[in-house]
Order: C-alpha cells, then sequence, then structure tokens
C-alpha cells in the first residue's frame, strides 16, 4: 500500500508514525513545504522567551529518525494539486523549479493553517514577523535580543505568549487589539479581567491598547521604524510581530473537490474521511465537531492535530476509529497570569440559541496563610433548561487551569450543576482551600438554577 502525506508538523508527523506501526510493510511518503518535520510550534513563544537556548529542543522526531522507520520524508516540497480520478498528487520541489506525480493508495491532508496578516500599508517591511515555523521563532529571538521596542498586532493567544516572551527579553512592547478588549475566546467580563490584571502587572513594560488598528508600517531598506495607527498614534519599534489570527489551509482540497465545512475548513466525519474516496484530513486545516452542541466549530490547536493525526492514520490503514470532537478546552499564560476555559462561553452559547445561567467567583487557590496563595477568578456556565453544565473559565494568578480541567470530565459525562456539586475534590492547604472554588462556584450555580426556575 502507498500511502502520501501531505504536511508534516503535529497532524501530518503523527499520521505517519502512527501508520508505520499499523502497517509496517507499507509505503509511507511525507511532503511537507517546510524545512522541520514533527515540531512543537506551540513552544516558539518559550524559545523566544529564553526558556531554553537550543531551538532543537522543539524538534520532537528528525527526518533521519523517520527515514530509520522507513517513511520518506520530503522536505521543501510543496503539494501543488490532488488528482482523485487518477489517485495522484503533484508535488513541487521547491527551489528546483521542478513538478513530479505522486501515486497514492490512501492519501492524508495536513496541510494546517498559516498567519492571518491584515490589510496594513508597508506590511512587508523587513523585521516584520510572524509566528508559525521554526525560522520564525529563531529569527523573532535574535531579533528581540538585539533590540529595545517592539509592536504586537493581535491580543489572542499567541499575542500575549509573545507579549510575555518579549517582556521577559527586556523589550518594551506595546500591544495592539482592534477590538474593545483582549483575549476575545473568552466572554467580555472575563476578557476585561485579563486586561485589567495585566494592565496591573506593567509597570511600564509594556503597554495594550484596545479599539485600536495598525494602518500603515514605515521605515527603510533595513526595515520598519514605525507604526502609525488609525487614532493617529505614532510608534517607534525595532520589529514588529503580526499574532492577527490563522487561517486554515484549504486550497488544495477545494480545488481537487473536496468538500468544505461551514466553518470554512475541510469537512470530515467521525474517521477523519473527507468527501472523496480514499481522502482522508486532519490537523489545523479541518473542521471538528463540538462535543457539548454537536456542532461544528475550528479550533487549531496541537492537541486536537495529534489525536486526529491518529484516527486518520489508523483508519486509513484499515482500522475502525472515531474522533467524537472536542469541548473548545485551552490554557495559557502571560507573565504571571493564567488563562483558561473549556466548553460554551456565554456568549457562544447565545450563537447557538442556548439560554444560559453562570455564576462568576474570585477565591484563592489555597488556604490564605500558604506562601504563594494567589486569587482565581473562576466562571461556570450551565443551560437554564436542564441546569447541564456548559462551559468554565479561569483567570489568575493562582491554579486556574487544574479546576477548569476537573470541569471537562463533567461536560463530557453530561452532569448537571447539581451533580457536579457532589464532587469529592482534594484537599490540603498547599493546594486548595477547605472548599475548593471550583465547588463554591458550583454551589452558587445550583441556587442561581433553581432561583431561576422559581421566577
Amino acid at each position: 500500500m502507498k500511502i502520501v502525506i501531505l504536511g508534516g508538523v503535529a497532524a501530518g508527523a503523527k499520521a505517519a508514525a502512527k501508520a508505520r506501526r499499523m502497517l509496517p510493510e507499507a509505503q509511507i511518503d511525507l511532503y511537507t513545504d517546510d524545512t522541520h518535520i514533527s515540531y512543537s510550534a506551540c513552544g516558539l513563544p518559550y524559545y523566544i522567551e529564553g526558556n531554553f537556548d537550543n531551538y532543537e529542543m522543539l524538534l520532537v522526531r528528525s527526518p533521519e529518525d523517520f527515514e530509520k522507520e522507513n517513511v520518506h520524508i520530503h522536505l521543501k516540497h510543496r503539494a501543488v494539486k490532488i488528482l482523485p480520478d487518477t489517485k495522484q498528487v503533484l508535488v513541487e520541489s521547491l527551489g528546483k523549479n521542478k513538478a513530479f506525480l505522486v501515486d497514492y493508495d490512501k492519501l492524508i491532508v495536513a496541510v494546517g493553517a498559516r498567519p492571518v496578516i491584515p490589510q496594513i500599508r508597508n506590511v512587508n517591511l523587513n523585521n516584520v514577523f510572524t509566528v508559525r515555523k521554526v525560522e520564525d521563532g529563531i529569527a523573532i529571538r535574535s531579533k528581540a535580543e538585539n533590540s529595545k521596542k517592539a509592536v504586537i498586532i493581535g491580543g489572542g493567544y499567541i499575542g500575549i505568549e509573545i507579549l510575555e516572551a518579549l517582556v521577559r527579553q527586556n523589550v518594551s512592547v506595546t500591544l495592539i487589539e482592534y477590538a474593545p478588549t483582549i483575549m476575545q475566546n473568552f466572554d467580555d467580563d472575563m476578557s476585561n479581567l485579563i486586561l485589567e490584571q495585566l494592565r496591573e502587572t506593567s509597570s511600564g513594560r509594556f503597554e495594550i491598547l484596545t479599539s485600536e488598528m495598525a494602518t500603515e508600517f514605515s521605515g527603510d531598506k533595513e526595515g520598519v521604524k514605525l507604526v502609525r495607527t488609525g487614532s493617529g498614534n505614532e510608534i517607534e519599534v525595532d520589529f514588529v510581530v503580526i499574532c492577527a489570527g490563522v487561517k486554515p489551509n484549504i486550497e488544495i482540497a477545494k480545488d481537487a473537490g473536496i468538500l468544505l465545512g461551514e466553518t470554512g475548513a475541510i469537512k470530515v466525519n467521525e474517521k477523519m474521511e473527507t468527501s472523496i474516496k480514499d481522502i482522508y484530513a486532519c490537523g489545523d486545516c479541518v473542521e471538528e465537531n463540538l462535543i457539548i452542541t454537536n456542532t461544528k466549530i475550528w479550533l487549531p490547536l496541537g492537541t486536537n492535530a495529534n489525536k486526529e493525526g491518529r484516527i486518520a492514520a489508523i483508519n486509513a490503514c484499515g482500522g475502525e476509529e472515531k474522533f467524537d470532537g472536542v469541548l473548545g478546552s485551552s490554557v495559557t499564560r502571560c507573565l504571571s497570569l493564567s488563562m483558561s476555559m473549556t466548553g460554551l462561553t456565554e456568549k457562544k452559547a447565545a450563537s447557538l440559541g442556548v439560554e444560559t445561567v453562570s455564576v462568576t467567583v474570585t477565591k484563592t487557590d489555597k488556604v490564605g496563610y500558604m506562601p504563594d496563595v494567589n486569587n482565581i477568578t473562576l466562571k461556570l456556565v450551565a443551560d437554564k433548561n436542564t441546569g447541564k453544565l456548559l462551559g468554565c473559565q479561569g483567570v489568575g494568578a493562582g491554579d486556574a487551569d487544574k479546576r477548569v480541567n476537573t470541569v471537562t470530565s463533567a461536560l463530557l459525562a453530561g452532569l448537571t450543576a447539581e451533580e457536579f456539586f457532589k464532587n469529592d475534590l482534594t484537599y490540603a492547604p498547599p493546594f486548595s482551600p477547605t472548599i475548593d472554588p471550583l465547588l463554591n462556584a458550583a454551589q452558587l450555580l445550583v441556587e442561581k438554577l433553581e432561583g431561576s426556575k422559581s421566577i
């Protein structure tokens, strides 16, 4: 059997490794336009920050590792066109002005996503970076170590992770976000809390501008020197990092006649099969099923990509395995602040026509006399009519993420707020107050739900 994989970061590399274990005698070829495979893109901000010096620590497996298992890795090779009728892929060898056809029995499309580049005048100046590949991380770190001022465009996950990285490198940063607040995946009250708490920790090291838009870069042949905004601000810089989101690479699939989903990413079923026989897709280029509501979502995260790559490989090799979907779980950190969420926010639920009840509590994450005690704010969301838990958001300098992780299991189990309140969570002074903040929130949510029924 000939298995061809397009793309080699998380999903593609995972698919290649799993396919080899499933079919020891299969011919497996992986094509990627990248110069590396199987690396942790999520680790790039922490390399830029200086947590470790050797970027090769980001590399999970090398092409040589795969070749030892008879998996053939073709770097700097871009898939140009899929020809389903003849079961071939047209591949271009970058830099060699050469293209050739590759036959396949099973094809796995894992071409990922790419950064969104806003419409900013002179956006192609030197020293304007995006954060996607290993080379991006190397270039940004090198520039940061020899710079004093930078601008970040975008206040989502990557934007605030890069904010931390540059501040740790003693760069003075201005973050520009077009929306009224940052971290728009959260409910507005939680996003505003994140913004407020970050600003409180600034100490002049960085500035966050909201409801603002970069409109023009200016500079010289060496690179960008000035960022102009829609309100007339002019910010002197040594470099700019664009973190304005990503979009799925769907062009090659669409051109082949593969159906796209309602989110605009590639449509797949629970076996990661596309609309064309013997073609599978996985990773940041596909949409997922949101388990709680059985609706579609596009959530480009490394955890999802690895799971999907595994499932795609199993089924391409003749197995029978299903990927039920995702809960929308995520976590990140900026300086001393952690931010985590799972399930539905109130605004996401409202967009799906679901009536909600929510509560927000702020408590300490440990017993008050512990030296490393910190506050955390938790928000629980439930279905007003059924009482079922829908989601949780956590923000704070304390351990917010472990509370959110606890809720993920409750969401999978379909627990109501009342059922969840019966949870027997661990306690010791270094880890939690006697009654965990999550149970405080659950109790208030139960009371609020009961009150809403009597109205």
